[in-house]
């Protein structure tokens, strides 16, 4: 199960990227962003109201607060900056390896924010997928001469609000049902990039069959698919298990980029993605089974959402892990 739902979150998250190329030319990023999300916001809240109302009980306006703050971070930030990286000229490819940069910031913030903590191996598989995603990003470069080269700064903002996105969520100590953050995430976004697009003049959607085709690309892969899976496995396994799995977006996205638009795919792209899926190697096998220390002497659940993950190492002395036990959701 471990497997299917890793190899099915890959190919979904991959398919955003591929979605954003597809809508780029036919609309402004805050367009296609907006009409992927009023809809979809809509049915939601629907179904929120009549079928699910009893998973919104328990929470309180502050637990709300929070998740549309995780929505707008998640959601809103990083395919703003996603959607208008491609839009500037940057490959899908490249987007996505600069995007698995995550993994590597989501490490050094781990220990101090949720008390997990990286083994010096798989500290060397990260800074390993960071050469892969400059040698991408210079090759890419190389091939693109009319992009500016600001222009692969902007998914590194995406990038840097997803990692905020994360280490917020895993804060939180109440346990809010996939189906309610996921209404309230889509909700905030679709709020968000309604203003935007009215605000910029870009609020009606043009005629062409192909941005109604992207935007039922997004909704239903990336965001059911990829957006859904990334919360499940992040709660299941743990920050550093889903973290991990973004170097492997690159090498997929790249070669579906390649094969769907003719984006440049040379030795140094190869290369460049090679290295980085040395590095997931590198990082899977730098978690050895005593991480979780010996049976029956195991350190407490990290607030209920990490204990499965054997990639990170709780502090059994830590206060903050004492006495929480909840099952993770």
């Amino acid at each position: 199960m471990r497997f299917l739902l890793s190899a099915a979150f890959v190919l979904c998250w991959s398919s955003g990227f591929i979605g954003a190329k597809l809508g780029a030319g036919t609309a402004p990023a805050a367009t296609l962003l907006m009409w992927r999300f009023l809809p979809l916001a809509a049915v939601l809240l629907l179904v929120s109201a009549t079928a699910a109302r009893a998973s919104w009980r328990h929470l309180t306006a502050r637990d709300l607060a929070r998740q549309a703050a995780v929505g707008a971070l998640s959601q809103s930030g990083y395919l703003f900056t996603v959607y208008s990286a491609i839009q500037l000229g940057v490959s899908s490819g490249t987007t996505a390896l600069i995007d698995g940069t995550q993994p590597l910031v989501a490490g050094a913030l781990a220990g101090p924010l949720l008390r997990q903590y990286v083994s010096r191996r798989q500290w060397l598989g990260l800074c390993l997928g960071l050469v892969g995603v400059v040698l991408v990003t210079c090759a890419d470069a190389s091939a693109g001469a009319d992009v500016s080269r600001w222009a692969y700064l902007v998914p590194f903002l995406g990038m840097s609000s997803l990692v905020a996105a994360t280490f917020l969520e895993g804060r939180s100590r109440t346990r809010v049902a996939p189906s309610v953050s996921m209404t309230v995430h889509c909700a905030t976004s679709a709020v968000l990039f309604t203003a935007l697009a009215a605000g910029t003049g870009t609020l009606r959607p043009p005629a062409a069959p192909s941005f109604w085709v992207a935007v039922c690309w997004l909704v239903t892969l990336s965001t059911f698919g990829g957006y859904g899976l990334y919360w499940l496995i992040l709660r299941r396994f743990g920050v550093t298990e889903v973290n991990t799995l973004m170097f492997l977006m690159a090498p997929v996205t790249a070669l579906w980029g390649a094969a769907m638009f003719g984006e440049p795919f040379g030795p140094q792209t190869a290369a460049g993605l090679a290295v980085g899926l040395a590095a997931v190697v590198l990082v899977r096998r730098g978690a050895g089974p005593s991480a979780a220390g010996p049976a029956g002497n195991r350190p407490p659940r990290a607030r209920g959402r990490t204990s499965g993950d054997p990639l990170v190492r709780p502090r059994a002395g830590d206060r903050r892990l004492r006495g929480v036990g909840r099952p993770g959701r």
